[in-house]
């Protein structure tokens, strides 16, 4: 039976991936949930086969996160007021980075995501706020600082 991770368990997961020694309540603070509810995830996660194993990486050599990461640009009708998109994209898990930019594009998101699919599912639903006049996004390739 396959699992169906929610955003929450896939934030959780790349977190872990970042630095699977991270403590229940560090990672609480990242995802927006309490310690205790972060630990039940973890335990759920591992009891199902979800997370199989806890590895460790080595300098240069280390291998990237599995994760399918992403760059959007977001274009707001009314840039100056629109704090509820910024409101909504603090909610999405997977957006790991918002800055307000100048220029053409007022916002700039880093997306992390288990597959491609999760990322257009992310994409689709920032594109459908309101106050979202348009996006552009592309994915990343490969990183290099």
């Amino acid at each position: 039976m396959k699992r169906i991770l929610d955003p929450l368990d896939e934030r959780i997961i790349a977190e872990l991936r970042l630095n699977a020694r991270a403590a229940h309540a560090e990672l609480a603070a990242k995802v927006n949930l309490s310690r205790n509810a972060v630990r039940q995830r973890i335990e759920r996660l591992e009891r199902d086969g979800v997370i199989q194993g806890y590895t460790v990486r080595t300098g240069e050599g280390a291998q990237a996160s599995s994760n399918i990461n992403a760059v959007i640009f977001v274009y707001r009708y009314d840039r100056m007021r629109g704090a509820e998109v910024l409101q909504a994209l603090q909610a999405m898990p997977e957006v790991l980075q918002c800055d307000v930019m100048s220029g053409e594009f007022d916002l700039m998101l880093r997306v992390a995501a288990a597959n491609p699919e999760r990322v257009h599912k992310v994409w689709k639903d920032i594109s459908a706020l309101p106050g979202v006049e348009n996006t552009v996004t592309s994915f990343v390739l490969s990183s290099v600082v």
